[in-house]
């Protein structure tokens, strides 16, 4: 009986240790330093007009005492656009150097939606346990606690570890599924592959692309929410990003990349 017990502890530990493994993850696309900025479009009345700016960029930090990749997001509508629609987005997050999420914050207004959201993750007993904040508008503050027994992913902190997925092999229509998480809620998420396409980018060059589409699970079926055009080679840089947004549709392009940890193999000449 004795024997039996210690099979079953150790079997019950190989298996925590392979749920907390999911959590960690190689990073093979990018370093500290990187920036990547963007010109942002909007469908105005079926006319293309350009309505801001966006900058993604990656430097070492700390978080709780832990070295990290500090990644940002930021968004910005230009004085064109704020007569219509006001979108200012700040996304930050922070991830172990394991890739592991610590740390997710969003600040987002637009139009007249105004929140803040924060994930806070820790890792006890080899489980996945958040701490999630959400600010709205009229100063309504809630937290709440979870423990999950699998790994959960903010959309950035997901983002950063899906550029180092390696596609070899994948055809049309193939799914990464994941849990995603914001300040109030965890659902499902995944990242469908629609193919390679060739895009032109802000900075006069043509890329060859991976076509990825973000979606999520609402009322029963997923929501294309943004698809990412990356980079067919190792750095798997964003060059252009279909944003569905609740007010229409956005595009953003790049328009510059400095710090690429990789040499650019997709350029299409």
């Amino acid at each position: 009986m004795k024997k039996l017990k210690i099979f079953f502890t150790v079997v019950a530990l190989l298996f925590s240790f392979e749920s907390y493994a999911q959590c960690t993850f190689r990073n093979t696309a990018f370093e500290p330093g990187e920036q990547l900025s963007y010109n942002l479009y909007y469908n105005w009345k079926f006319v293309w007009i350009k309505a801001g700016s966006a900058t993604l960029n990656t430097v070492s930090s700390r978080f709780a005492g832990k070295p990290t990749y500090k990644a940002s997001l930021i968004t910005r509508t230009n004085s064109k656009l704020d007569r219509y629609f006001v979108m200012r987005d700040t996304i930050l997050c922070h991830a172990s150097l394991k890739m592991e999420p610590l740390y997710y914050r969003k600040a987002a207004r637009e139009g007249k939606r105004y929140y803040i959201d924060e994930v806070f993750y820790s890792y006890p007993n080899y489980n996945c346990h958040v701490k999630q904040h959400r600010v709205k508008a009229n100063g309504d503050v809630k937290w709440k606690q979870v423990t999950y027994n699998q790994c959960q992913f903010d959309m950035l902190n997901i983002f950063l570890r899906a550029r180092s997925f390696n596609p070899k092999g994948w055809k049309k229509g193939h799914v990464v599924g994941f849990p995603i998480i914001s300040g109030n809620d965890s659902k499902p998420a995944m990242l469908k592959y629609r193919g390679i396409v060739n895009v032109k980018a802000d900075n006069g060059h043509r890329y060859r692309c991976l076509q990825l589409s973000y979606m999520e699970k609402e009322d029963g079926d997923y929501k294309r929410i943004v698809d990412f055009y990356i980079t067919d080679d190792t750095n798997h840089v964003p060059i252009r990003l279909d944003m569905f947004l609740r007010f229409g549709v956005a595009k953003a392009y790049l328009t510059s990349m400095k710090g690429l940890r990789n040499d650019v193999g997709s350029l299409v000449k």
